[in-house]
């Protein structure tokens, strides 16, 4: 659940820093890349801390094709590790997959998923619904990038796939997060809708869901090897 609030709030951030960008030449692409880190808390509620760190990118045909942006990321991470060997992270300082967020851990920190933040929803495009942002309304008032919703995915090393909807104007307990496993340790047996989560979609958020799964993959069996047994 931390990292699908997290995720939440990445994606808040990403939607203020594309809004305040938009139209201009720095403008921003509404996909952006999470990955996450944990390491032991005693101070922590669950004896541990979360880290995240973000990759966003300018406005660019390349940026603004989501499954594209992520199968590049999935050959940048295979040729990284074909040059660096064990010495590669995605965090650098050579061959970085990030530009944001926590970019320097601590000793010990574990590698546990990837998650994407997009601006995309089922109320459009970005580009299409930012515009309308700028347009005012009938009584002259003009919309704020907080009304409008955003999603994420994220897939983790233990298997789990989550697609958060983050819509603030989401009935009060509807917390947009579906996941295809039970995030409620007291009702493991009650069918799951979301079992097959990865499988559900349209042919693009299958396709997201295949190269965010690969991404997963390939920084996961490169990070964990790296631990000491």
């Amino acid at each position: 659940m931390q990292i699908a609030y997290r995720c939440k709030r990445a994606n808040t951030s990403h939607m203020t820093a594309a809004d305040q960008a938009f139209g201009r030449r720095d403008a921003v692409s509404p996909h952006a890349v999470m990955l996450f880190f944990t390491s032991g808390s005693l101070a922590e509620p669950y004896g541990y801390q979360l880290y995240t760190a973000t990759r966003m990118w300018p406005q660019s045909p390349d940026s603004d094709d989501l499954p594209r942006l992520l199968g590049d990321l999935v050959e940048v991470a295979a040729d990284n590790i074909a040059a660096l060997g064990r010495a590669w992270s995605p965090l650098g300082p050579r061959g970085s997959m990030v530009n944001g967020g926590d970019m320097t851990l601590p000793a010990g920190a574990v590698y546990v998923g990837a998650g994407v933040s997009t601006l995309d929803s089922d109320r459009g495009r970005w580009y299409e619904v930012a515009a309308t942002l700028r347009e005012a309304t009938a009584a002259g008032r003009y919309m704020s990038a907080f009304n409008l919703k955003g999603q994420c995915y994220a897939a983790l090393v233990d298997g789990t796939a989550m697609h958060i909807d983050r819509d603030p104007h989401a009935r009060l307990g509807d917390t947009g997060i579906h996941c295809n496993k039970t995030l409620d340790p007291d009702r493991i047996t009650y069918h799951n809708p979301y079992s097959n989560l990865t499988e559900q979609g349209d042919d693009e958020t299958r396709a997201v869901w295949r190269q965010l799964i690969a991404l997963n993959t390939i920084l996961a069996t490169h990070l964990l090897a790296r631990r000491p047994a």
